[in-house]
């Protein structure tokens, strides 16, 4: 009975969280919107699942049938990482195969929009910049004091570029973010209903590949290049390459300084404070950057004689 009522709250949720996708609240509600079918996919069979997700998908298309297409592309990614939950793979490899998952829809989608419907994604994100800097155009036009910062068309058009170039590093992000959030509620979830799902690894045992040194070198050199060059592909890998790695870095020092805390027996909140400046201060990803190509945390550890 418990685990029945369960399953029909997380419905009744999942609808509301379908029918908010056309408000203002999707920009955040859509980061959540793979969790509740998640959580149904991996506590039910198939044949629970679908009558638990049909009434919700009939009742959004009642209210307007575009509701029904959003349902069945994030439907999608939740199918996936629930199947992966069942499968008892590595929290890890769960949470990757969401995002690629995300991803990869994202990509379909945009290629899907410009090879049939014809979108125009640089002029609709021209559209976007030019609505967004109207009212700053029109503050800078009326005070003199600031009339140097002005947005004139030229501006616009390279606040449009450079938006372009970083899509790639959004979509990314957005992506892996839809993940962290998906399984950082579904798995303690998962679990209160008596199924084990895997953990992530403590954060003191994170370490990423060493080769992300390699390629950090090698983006760097690339973003050399790409100041002084016109080439447009260059100058998109320049931008979301190094943006990439920068926050790969970032994680392996809050890897780093969690390590460091278990050893030295720190108290537990010390770690947690000293994450917030790392997000804030980016250059403390040195930390991240040194632990990776050096053996920090043995020289750290090792007991002096």
């Amino acid at each position: 009975m418990k685990m029945r009522w369960t399953s029909v709250v997380w419905s009744v949720v999942y609808l509301l969280l379908l029918l908010s996708l056309l408000t203002p609240l999707s920009i955040v509600t859509v980061f959540f919107l793979i969790l509740p079918a998640t959580i149904l996919f991996a506590t039910l069979n198939v044949r629970s699942f679908l009558l638990h997700v049909l009434p919700v998908w009939l009742i959004a298309f009642i209210v307007h049938p575009v509701y029904l297409l959003l349902a069945m592309y994030f439907m999608v990614p939740s199918i996936v990482m629930g199947w992966s939950y069942k499968r008892k793979n590595s929290a890890l490899r769960t949470l990757l195969i969401g995002s690629g998952t995300v991803l990869a829809e994202m990509l379909v989608l945009l290629l899907i929009g410009t090879l049939f419907l014809h979108f125009d994604l640089s002029g609709y994100v021209h559209d976007i910049v030019k609505m967004t800097m109207s009212p700053l155009k029109d503050v800078g036009g009326n005070n003199p004091l600031i009339s140097d910062m002005v947005w004139t068309p030229e501006k616009m058009q390279i606040v449009s570029d450079m938006t372009m170039q970083m899509i790639p590093f959004a979509m990314i992000i957005s992506s892996f973010m839809m993940g962290v959030i998906t399984h950082s509620l579904a798995r303690p979830i998962i679990e209160s209903t008596g199924y084990h799902v895997p953990k992530l690894k403590p954060a003191r045992e994170w370490m990423l590949p060493k080769s992300l040194i390699w390629y950090y070198l090698i983006g760097v050199v690339i973003e050399v290049f790409a100041r002084g060059s016109h080439n447009s592909f260059l100058i998109m890998i320049a931008a979301n390459l190094v943006p990439l790695l920068h926050i790969c870095f970032m994680i392996q020092a809050i890897g780093f300084f969690y390590f460091l805390a278990y050893s030295k027996k720190w108290h537990p909140a010390i770690p947690l404070v000293i994450v917030i400046p790392i997000l804030l201060f980016p250059p403390m990803r040195i930390i991240g950057i040194l632990d990776l190509a050096f053996p920090l945390r043995q020289y750290m550890t090792k007991s002096k004689r």
